[in-house]
Parts: C-alpha cells; sequence; structure tokens
C-alpha cells in the first residue's frame, strides 16, 4: 500500500473535472491527491500490466536470466512495475542479493522502490527518461560490460541501443506485458465524450498513444478533434512534443511524473500556458 502525500501547495481544482489514466494499481494516490484539491476524478487505465506467469512461452527465458543474475554487471530497472516484479523474483530464487552488480534506475521514484527492497540503486537527477540515465558517467564506456534491462514486452530503444554503442552485451528482461485496455463504445462515450472533461493526466507516451486509440472508439467511429482543446498534462518534453504532433493545443509539462508533480500542473494559475 503506497504512503499517502501531504503538500500545502497543491492547487484548489474545485470546478474542474480530472481524467486519470494510470494503471489501476499505481491510481489510488494520485486520484486521492486530486479529490482533497476539489477535483472531480475519473478514471480510465490506458495501461493493463500482466506480469509473464509459467503458462507463457516466455517464462522460460525470464526464469533462466533471474537465476543468473550474478552473471550481469549492470542492471537497469525501467520502471515501478519491473522494480515490483523483479523483487518477487529475487525473493524466490536468491536468498541473499547477488554482489558486484551495479544497479540503476530509470526516475527517483523507481529507485526508491528498489532501495526499498534492499537493492541500491542509482538514477539521474537530471530526468526521468532514459536520456537522463544516458548521461551519467558511469554509463559512458562499457566494454563488455553485461548489461540487463528489467522492463515489459515493449518500449524505447534507446537506452539499449546506446549503451550497445559504448560496447556492452545488453539483453532485456521482459517482466510484464504492457497492454492496451478494451472499452465498449458506451463506455468510451460516457466517460470521455459526455463528462465535461477539463483535465487530462498523461504519465507516458505509452499511454498517450492508447489514450488516442481508445477514444476514436472500437471501430474508428469517434473523432478526437474535440479531445485537442483539453488541458494536457504530461511530464517531459519528448511527451509533450508527441501530444503536440497528435494535435492537442494545450500541454503543460510536470515537473515530473510523480503525483504531487503532475497534479501541481494543473494549478488553474497555469491553464494558459503552454510548454509543446
Amino acid at each position: 500500500m503506497p504512503a499517502t502525500t501531504t503538500n500545502n501547495d497543491l492547487p484548489d481544482l474545485s470546478g474542474q473535472h480530472v481524467l486519470v489514466t494510470r494503471p489501476n494499481h499505481q491510481a489510488a494516490e494520485q486520484i486521492r491527491l486530486l479529490e482533497s484539491c476539489g477535483a472531480e476524478v475519473t478514471h480510465l487505465p490506458m495501461l493493463d500490466i500482466s506480469p509473464i506467469d509459467s503458462n507463457d512461452a516466455r517464462y522460460g527465458l525470464l526464469k533462466t536470466q533471474m537465476m543468473n543474475l550474478d552473471l550481469y554487471h549492470i542492471i537497469i530497472c525501467i520502471s515501478p512495475n519491473a522494480a515490483t516484479l523483479a523483487h518477487e523474483w529475487i525473493d524466490q530464487y536468491w536468498p541473499q542479493l547477488p554482489i558486484n552488480i551495479d544497479w540503476y534506475a530509470i526516475g527517483k521514484k523507481t529507485a526508491a522502490l528498489l532501495n526499498s527492497f534492499d537493492i541500491p540503486a542509482r538514477y539521474s537527477p537530471a530526468g526521468f527518461d532514459s536520456e537522463a540515465m544516458l548521461t551519467m558517467p558511469a554509463l559512458q564506456s562499457l566494454n563488455n560490460k553485461k548489461v540487463l534491462i528489467l522492463r515489459g514486452n515493449s518500449g524505447r530503444t534507446t537506452l539499449a541501443e546506446t549503451l550497445t554503442s559504448r560496447g556492452a552485451h545488453v539483453e532485456y528482461a521482459n517482466l510484464y506485458d504492457r497492454q492496451t485496455p478494451v472499452y465498449g463504445d458506451s463506455h468510451i462515450k460516457s466517460t470521455i465524450y459526455n463528462s465535461a472533461l477539463s483535465s487530462i493526466l498523461i504519465t507516458s507516451g505509452e499511454a498517450l498513444a492508447n489514450f488516442v486509440t481508445v477514444a476514436a472508439g472500437q471501430h474508428k467511429q469517434f473523432s478526437t478533434d474535440s479531445l485537442h482543446g483539453l488541458y494536457l498534462v504530461v511530464p517531459s518534453a519528448r511527451i509533450a512534443e508527441q501530444a503536440r504532433l497528435m494535435g492537442f493545443t494545450r500541454i503543460k509539462v510536470a515537473q515530473g511524473p510523480d503525483d504531487i508533480s503532475m497534479v501541481k500542473a494543473l494549478n488553474p494559475v497555469n491553464d494558459s500556458e503552454t510548454d509543446a
């Protein structure tokens, strides 16, 4: 159960109707913060997270990788979901954490989660994405280093490609599937188009792409043009540019993907500001 957060600098969001798109198991604190600020909240997840299980054809490779963690010099954890699932694997197969591994995490939140599992992880204070991690001095020269990236079944390839160009031997350990949720057209219409939304919180490029896909309806019968004027909060300039190219016109870049930063970006004083 995640700890609740208090912050006196959160905005008054009375009269706002905010769409939260985090996965089911990660949305509770964001919803609590928004409601404490007076906002009406609708939750419509834009990612389904499904751990790889023993019935999956990929399970054998994943098990081998997790049982051979001591063969890697560097392990990079992409997300809180990857951190949680990696901990479960380690808890099952490693009585003690294997030594002589440098652990890294994308973002402060993922690093903190790993550290809470007694897995000491470093992260880049420069940002919350692969580009920030790639600026870390220890990752500049990696001749013949074996690197394992813990992640979901899909995602950007920038990190692996750049580490490979720096001399590393990189593998992916796919711990879970990230899938686009399926909603009935009547639910889409009532939740997205008929509920007088004022703002949408999006925390990843994949969630943004899924939102546009879902909002179009199962048979692409809905026009998403009417959504482009909604106030869209995203955690990075990269995702803001992705949103701009999709047609969104009111985009605010939060200070980070954490719940407080995303909620603070909804400050009505900043409603007219567009960072994209």
